[in-house]
C-alpha cells in the first residue's frame, strides 16, 4: 500500500475539508490508469488517477457515465468529481464491490433497454477516447458516412503513421469505398452505446445485478456494442438471449459484425502493434470479398 497523503487534497477538494482518507488500496486490472479503493471517514470510494494530460479523458468518461446513469436502464458507477492539478488528473466515483458472475440474461435485457435511448443523429456531445486514442464524434445524419469518416479513416491514418503493411492500408481504403454495400437493406437507429463493451468493462454487484463502466459512449448502431462483446468473449448465451428477448437484432448482423470489430482491432494495432495487423488483415479480406 502506498502512502495516501498525496490523495488527501484531491479527496478534500471533492468532498470537503473534514474527510479523512484512512486507507488507499491499489486495484489492478487497468491498462491505462492507476485505480484505488479508498476507505474514508465518509465511506468507500473508487478513484482513478493519471498524468494531468488525462484530464480530458476523465472528463469524457464522466460525461458518458452520467448519461448512462440518467437512462435508469443499467447500473453504472455514480461520478462524484473529476479534475486535475499539476501532479495528477483524477476521476472519483462511487465504490461498488464487483464480481464476475451474476444475472447475464438481465445484463442483456438492460443493455437493450439502454440502446433504446436514441438521438436524431449519429455522434456525441464532444469528441472522446477509445483507450488512449482520440475518437471523433461530430454529428452526422448518415451512419455509413459517420462510421467511415469518424471511425475507420482516423484509424487508417494512424496505421499509416505507425508503419502498417501496405496491404492493410489498401484493404482499409477498399473497404471504405464500398461501405454502403453493408447497409443496402438496413438503416440503424442512433442508439446510446457503451462504445467499448469488452468483458473487462462489465461485471456484477454482490447481488448479481449488472454493471457497466469505462465507457467510450456515442450514439451509433447498437450492433457495434454487441459485436465487441463477441470480439474477446466473456459473455454467456444467456446474455444474448436476454438481449434478443428485449430487442432482437437485424438478420444481417452477422455480415456487419466484423466490420464493427475491425475498428477495435485497428485501434489495438495502433496502440500495441504486432499481431493485430495480421488479425486486421484477416478481417479485411473477409469484408472486401
Amino acid at each position: 500500500m502506498r502512502d495516501q497523503a498525496w490523495l488527501t487534497p484531491i479527496i478534500q477538494q471533492a468532498l470537503g475539508d473534514k474527510i479523512e482518507v484512512k486507507q488507499a488500496k491499489g486495484i489492478s486490472g487497468g491498462d491505462i490508469h492507476q485505480a484505488w479503493w479508498l476507505q474514508t471517514s465518509q465511506g468507500d470510494y473508487f478513484l482513478k488517477t493519471n498524468h494531468p494530460k488525462a484530464q480530458a479523458l476523465f472528463a469524457s468518461e464522466a460525461l458518458a457515465l452520467d448519461v448512462i446513469q440518467a437512462t435508469q436502464t443499467i447500473c453504472s458507477p455514480q461520478v462524484i468529481h473529476h479534475g486535475a492539478n499539476k501532479h495528477q488528473a483524477w476521476l472519483l466515483m462511487q465504490y461498488i464491490e464487483m464480481q464476475s458472475q451474476g444475472d447475464d440474461y438481465l445484463r442483456g435485457q438492460q443493455l437493450a433497454q439502454m440502446h433504446r435511448q436514441t438521438h436524431p443523429q449519429f455522434g456525441w456531445q464532444q469528441n472522446n477516447f477509445i483507450g488512449h486514442t482520440p475518437q471523433l464524434n461530430t454529428w452526422q445524419d448518415s451512419w455509413p458516412d459517420f462510421y467511415a469518416q469518424q471511425r475507420l479513416k482516423p484509424q487508417l491514418q494512424l496505421a499509416q503513421q505507425n508503419g502498417a503493411p501496405i496491404t492493410l492500408i489498401e484493404l482499409v481504403e477498399q473497404l471504405i469505398s464500398k461501405i454502403d454495400s453493408f447497409f443496402q437493406t438496413y438503416q440503424p437507429q442512433a442508439s446510446l452505446l457503451h462504445g467499448d463493451l469488452w468483458a473487462g468493462n462489465s461485471a456484477f454487484d454482490t447481488q448479481g445485478l449488472p454493471i457497466i463502466f469505462d465507457p467510450a459512449s456515442y450514439y451509433g448502431d447498437r450492433e457495434t456494442d454487441i459485436a465487441m462483446t463477441e470480439l474477446f468473449g466473456g459473455y454467456s448465451d444467456q446474455f444474448y438471449a436476454g438481449y434478443e428477448s428485449e430487442w432482437p437484432l437485424d438478420s444481417g448482423y452477422q455480415s456487419r459484425k466484423n466490420l464493427y470489430n475491425l475498428y477495435h482491432v485497428l485501434n489495438h494495432y495502433n496502440l500495441f502493434g504486432g499481431y493485430y495487423a495480421q488479425q486486421a488483415e484477416r478481417l479485411l479480406r473477409e469484408l472486401v470479398a
